[in-house]
């Protein structure tokens, strides 16, 4: 699908004057957003401490929808992620992702996973049953701030929600609790969230994602901590307000 610029006509998401987390309780009705994107610090350990950057962006032109995720640390790592697909009445319904990671003196290695209707095509080959509402490691994020805007009852801590993920070589029913409460001090200020967590731990190479959703923000992630294992993970805060086209306020 054809990029969507940010450029001169973007604008930054306005922080609520007073900002908390019981705004989850007044949500608005949903609508889609319009092409967005999201810039985060980046702070991990991978053979060392390393610091870096990264960037979500979220495209959209009528109904298809594009979410690409990029994470680097200088020449020493980098991760790409793009997830493609369509928008449907329970949310994304993905039909590709291609991911791509370079590490220092490595060679890369990329993967894909293709989602039909019926099966699914995971990254070495094999085809599995697809299950309702399964997505990939970079469109759950944007499931999550659809399911958590349409229902707001349950971005509240002790709620679980249910996604099936396709990662790597597995398509699973993954758990997310949402554990706290969390005032998150960003560069731009404070914002209240609401922490959300996986009951598993990453296994087989693939991440694992903590995640901190803001009522405030449109429900967004302003923080995903990452971990591939207790030696390889990558922590992501928000470092200014998200920028939107069209000049969105």
């Amino acid at each position: 699908m054809a990029a969507v610029s940010l450029g001169a006509q973007s604008a930054a998401l306005a922080l609520p004057a007073s900002p908390s987390a019981a705004a989850a309780a007044s949500a608005p009705a949903f609508a889609w957003p319009p092409s967005t994107q999201l810039s985060y610090n980046l702070l991990g350990h991978y053979r060392g401490q390393v610091q870096g950057s990264a960037r979500v962006e979220w495209l959209r032109e009528g109904s298809r929808y594009q979410v690409r995720m990029e994470s680097s640390a200088g020449p020493l790592f980098k991760r790409t992620g793009v997830s493609e697909g369509e928008l449907g009445e329970r949310g994304l319904v993905p039909r590709r992702f291609a991911g791509e990671q370079r590490v220092l003196f490595g060679k890369a290695r990329t993967w894909q996973i293709g989602f039909g209707p019926e099966r699914v095509t995971l990254i070495d080959g094999r085809e599995t049953p697809a299950l309702p509402g399964m997505q990939d490691e970079a469109s759950q994020f944007v499931q999550l701030t659809w399911l958590f805007t349409t229902q707001p009852e349950r971005l509240r801590v002790g709620q679980s929600v249910e996604l099936p993920l396709a990662m790597g070589r597995k398509l699973e029913r993954w758990t997310y609790d949402v554990v706290e409460e969390e005032l998150l001090r960003l560069p731009f200020g404070e914002v209240p969230s609401f922490h959300v967590k996986p009951r598993r731990e990453a296994s087989g190479g693939d991440f694992a994602a903590e995640i901190w959703i803001a009522p405030t923000l449109q429900y967004l992630p302003v923080r995903i901590l990452l971990r591939q294992s207790a030696e390889v993970w990558v922590d992501l805060t928000l470092d200014k307000p998200p920028l939107q086209a069209g000049g969105t306020r």
